[in-house]
């Protein structure tokens, strides 16, 4: 398994952005799930290498974006919610999107994650 890194968490207020980014490349489908204390860890936003289709949980639509190039992979955060508190991990998968969606046992390569904090 080939490590993932991610950068570009932090905290914010209420209403802010941030933008986090992971260098990946070379996968069929790569995203973002996050964990926060106490709960199972969700898949957040994922986007499909070959056909650039994307899937967002139903709480981020309209607020987050995923977006990649050659390598690097992205996840611009808008209007940051105290609920989007969570520690953040990019992770990637040699299935397709399509197959994998937003499913974490459908990843095999994760990163070490990277703290958002989301102040009210």
């Amino acid at each position: 398994q080939v490590q993932l890194v991610e950068s570009g968490g932090g905290s914010v207020q209420a209403g802010g952005s941030l933008r986090l980014s992971c260098a990946a490349s070379g996968y069929a489908c790569m995203g973002w799930f996050r964990q926060a204390p106490g709960k199972e860890r969700e898949g957040v936003a994922v986007i499909d290498a070959g056909s650039s289709s994307t899937y967002y949980t139903d709480s981020v639509k309209g607020r987050f974006t995923i977006s990649r190039d050659k390598n690097t992979l992205y996840l611009q955060m808008n209007s940051l919610k105290p609920e989007d508190t969570a520690m953040y991990y990019c992770a990637a998968s040699s299935y397709g999107c399509s197959r994998a969606l937003l499913r974490s046992t459908w990843y095999n390569s994760w990163g070490q994650g990277t703290q958002v904090t989301v102040s009210s």
